[in-house]
């Protein structure tokens, strides 16, 4: 399964790409905006320090907009790839842009049927919003089996960004489910790597050789 750092935080994108754990990166304008800076010179500097996918995502209601808006954030790298809001404007957007060569990600997806369409239209990816759902008292790893069961009866192409992933319980079963990716907080990611046991193990190693060192300076020689 790839990971990708959900996170606009340059910071984070770089201990992220450091570790080498991180395949791609999504972004949305709520994440954008808590950075306070421009956000096309914010995306091109994620674009730099990212070789895989990042995630840019347009703000406009109507098709027309969206294409229009997604044009310029695509020649901004290769690697770009378009978010789109699922709705009926989104999904005529995708066709478009589909059409045109364009990578799209359809967000905000909390239906196996709005997957399904989003898929039919040409979406590059689809993002089911799991903690969302988990929100209201549902169960958004029920909706992503479904879509994996989906996708694989169809063979579609499409790939899916597990999101709005709350911690590593979410991550684990996605895995397990066969999701192709989860996008990831970078405060989930950092928990992914620790567990206590390790930790305990880990100080325990360094107190047993330190017992080591100080009983063999204290024999003689």
């Amino acid at each position: 399964m790839k990971i990708f750092l959900d996170t606009a935080n340059i910071t984070e994108i770089k201990r992220a790409v450091e570790l080498g754990l991180i395949d791609g990166v999504t972004t949305n304008p709520t994440l954008l905006s808590k950075e306070g800076r421009e956000p096309v010179s914010q995306l091109r500097e994620i674009i730099k320090l990212v070789h895989g996918p990042v995630n840019a995502e347009v703000v406009s209601p109507d098709a027309d907009d969206m294409v229009k808006d997604a044009k310029p954030l695509s020649k901004l790298g290769k690697n770009v790839v378009i978010k789109i809001p699922m709705c009926e404007q989104g999904l005529i957007a995708v066709r478009r842009l589909a059409e045109q060569g364009i990578k799209t990600n359809v967000t905000l997806i909390f239906s196996s049927s709005q997957a399904l369409l989003a898929a039919k239209a040409g979406a590059s990816y689809v993002s089911p919003f799991v903690g969302r759902i988990d929100d209201i008292s549902g169960n958004g790893m029920e909706l992503i089996q479904e879509i994996v069961t989906i996708f694989d009866n169809y063979l579609f192409k499409t790939e899916i960004i597990v999101a709005s992933i709350r911690h590593p319980v979410h991550f684990v079963q996605s895995a397990m489910i066969g999701a192709h990716i989860a996008t990831v907080p970078f405060n989930v990611l950092e928990r992914l790597m620790k567990h206590p046991l390790t930790d305990r193990g880990i100080d325990a190693f360094n107190k047993d050789w330190e017992k080591l060192k100080n009983a063999l300076k204290s024999k003689p020689h």
